[in-house]
């Protein structure tokens, strides 16, 4: 017998953990609650029943925590909202029902609650939430109320006494539930700030409350038997956390886009530049000074008051080179009171490292710097609206804040001063110009622009086949040197790049670079594809660029063409006195280029700024594929 009774305890006991909430997942108990939601059927004015019963919970706790204080102290003053509201009593006192005088166990707390959402399953989630808070605050204020006025008011004590007020009001009793009492007023402060919550929340905020009109019962009515509260603040204050760090974020986002608002109507709206620059780097933080590189000084950002501002922005990865493209532009304006430069260096995170690493590229730069102490404030509205993406750029704004470029690096880094004061006005004048040799590759080697002053052809080539490029210099020196073209009068120079500093060459394929970003974006004319071919073919085995006496590009090729054609002078001299060298060689190439057809290889750095999504072969009328590729751009030396 004994072990059929022990074998039935077990199972009643397997049973209950079933539905024990305590044990059950959140999966599980949606499952269960939400076979007892319709929807919402039921209209339902949530806002105002939430209103009055906050405003009752809130005074009712207040009472509370004076009881157990012995205080008399007045809540701070507030004026109550008391909306125009039919108060739903019957549906009020069925809750309340469901939940009088339940025996303490967290499986009859589950039952409770499903039994409650049921009765309100033509509900909304946060409408069964705040109907069970309605119908426990009625309970719960009525007790405290009534223990405030039992002293002073007959009716007020006679109903207390039915209401067993006394048993947790007398003196002796305070002393003896003191925690008991602290611990439902604190839980059900909790609770009313988690009931806007949804679905699974919801249930918690509902079982809680069950549990605590249990526990309340059991105060008044002295029971040997106690109901558990403490999983379920622990639950409560869970959530709350939770909601809490979710209000806090939300209040982030809603800061952050009225934020971007008003820093994007800044910028449409003619303004003082000073005041722009204020929101864009600090918005709410006090200004910080701007550092001077020209006097080492920390100097107030009014300096910029009606200039123009040059703001150069980077990552602390910027290079050597890259800096000395735009001391260039500081030469040329550091006479002027009319101009200024700002670097804003861009850290989302600012570690020791980077401290240091900003102190010793500022005292590299004349110009200002932005020293600031964490992440500037602008800086989303500069990667979205800009298309900042690491590599420096530079944002030209008026005096009036008014962006004149989104990004003139490029332009700086392809035609330097030529292309002041670097605007979009400016780029698109360039645009339309021919001669891109002389401005870009004439602004690295100096010796091209008197070589095109002197009316000489010129080949410009390069590669990653170091035979390639010994064999091409002694080919090209023997065509220079035939008779037919000494007798010709034709005047032949080359200059090999591989051969010349890596920083210059880094500032030559910069260049050309920068002088395909600037023309990417408008209709494709000779000049664009040129350019685009160049730049194709940076890491090819071998390239050359054949120019004209006065700069125009003859012909851009790769080694193996450019090769052939050279090397086949004997076939095509013929046609010098007719045609002229440059168009002869012309002629010959595209020969070439029709039976040893080749697509270009296009590889582009990712650039700050916008690039189209889809480019023009050079070569065929079709569009480019795009990859994706990841390449280290760091010196050779490696530091463990």
């Amino acid at each position: 017998m004994s072990i059929i009774m022990s074998s039935t305890k077990c199972l009643l006991q397997d049973a209950e953990n079933e539905q024990n909430p305590l044990t059950m997942t959140d999966d599980q108990i949606l499952e269960e609650i939400y076979s007892n939601h319709v929807g919402s059927d039921t209209k339902f004015d949530v806002d105002s029943l939430f209103t009055l019963v906050e405003n009752t919970l809130r005074r009712s706790t207040h009472i509370v925590d004076n009881f157990v204080q012995g205080s008399h102290a007045s809540l701070e003053h507030t004026d109550d909202k008391i909306p125009q509201f039919d108060s739903p009593l019957c549906t009020l006192k069925q809750i309340s029902f469901e939940m009088s005088c339940k025996p303490p166990s967290d499986v009859i707390a589950h039952k409770t609650t499903l039994a409650i959402l049921n009765n309100l399953k033509n509900y909304e989630w946060n409408a069964k939430a705040v109907l069970t808070l309605a119908a426990f605050a009625l309970e719960y204020s009525e007790f405290w109320l009534l223990a405030q006025y039992q002293q002073s008011d007959p009716l007020a004590k006679s109903v207390a006494i039915l209401k067993r007020v006394p048993v947790l009001t007398r003196q002796a009793a305070l002393q003896k539930y003191r925690q008991a009492i602290v611990e439902v007023n604190d839980l059900v402060k909790a609770t009313l700030q988690v009931i806007e919550q949804i679905s699974v929340d919801v249930y918690w905020a509902i079982i809680t409350i069950v549990s605590l009109t249990t526990r309340i019962d059991c105060l008044t009515t002295e029971s040997e038997q106690k109901q558990e509260l403490s999983h379920y603040g622990q639950k409560i204050n869970i959530i709350l956390s939770k909601l809490k760090k979710q209000i806090t974020l939300c209040r982030q986002q809603i800061d952050a886009a009225e934020y971007y608002r008003k820093l994007r109507k800044l910028f449409q709206t003619p303004t003082e530049i000073m005041e722009v620059f204020k929101i864009l780097i600090f918005n709410k933080d006090v200004p910080q000074p701007l550092y001077c590189g020209a006097t080492k000084t920390m100097v107030d950002i009014t300096v910029l008051k009606r200039k123009h501002v040059y703001l150069l922005i980077s990552s602390l990865d910027i290079t050597e080179e890259e800096i000395s493209v735009f001391q260039t532009v500081y030469d040329s304006i550091k006479t002027s009171d009319q101009y200024e430069i700002v670097w804003i260096p861009i850290v989302e995170e600012w570690t020791v490292e980077y401290d240091n690493k900003f102190e010793d590229f500022k005292c590299k730069m004349p110009w200002y710097a932005v020293q600031h102490s964490g992440p500037i404030a602008g800086y989303q509205y500069i990667k979205e609206e800009w298309h900042y993406k690491s590599k420096p750029m530079v944002v030209v704004l008026s005096p009036q804040g008014k962006v004149q470029h989104s990004n003139a690096f490029h332009l700086i880094q392809a035609h330097g001063t030529r292309a002041f004061p670097f605007t979009t006005v400016k780029q698109e004048q360039i645009n339309n110009e021919t001669d891109w040799v002389g401005s870009v590759i004439g602004n690295i080697y100096p010796i091209i622009n008197t070589w095109i002053k002197e009316k000489k052809y010129i080949f410009l080539y390069g590669g990653k086949d170091k035979e390639w490029i010994q064999q091409f210099t002694k080919n090209v020196s023997a065509l220079a040197s035939d008779a037919a073209i000494t007798e010709a009068n034709i005047s032949i120079e080359w200059l090999c790049v591989e051969k010349e500093d890596r920083s210059v060459m880094r500032r030559f394929w910069g260049g050309i670079e920068s002088l395909f970003v600037t023309k990417v974006h408008k209709a494709v004319d000779a000049v664009t594809l040129e350019v685009q071919k160049m730049l194709s073919y940076k890491n090819e085995a071998g390239w050359s660029l054949l120019i004209s006496e006065g700069s125009s590009v003859v012909v851009c090729g790769h080694g193996k063409t450019i090769t052939d054609t050279v090397e086949g002078f004997q076939n095509w001299k013929g046609s010098l006195t007719k045609k002229g060298f440059g168009l002869s060689f012309q002629g010959y190439h595209q020969k070439i280029v029709d039976i040893t057809h080749r697509c270009s290889y296009l590889e582009i750095s990712n650039v700050s700024g916008r690039l189209p999504e889809t480019i023009k072969c050079p070569d065929c009328p079709r569009i480019m594929e795009i990859f994706v590729s990841y390449k280290c751009c760091h010196n050779n030396t490696i530091h463990y």
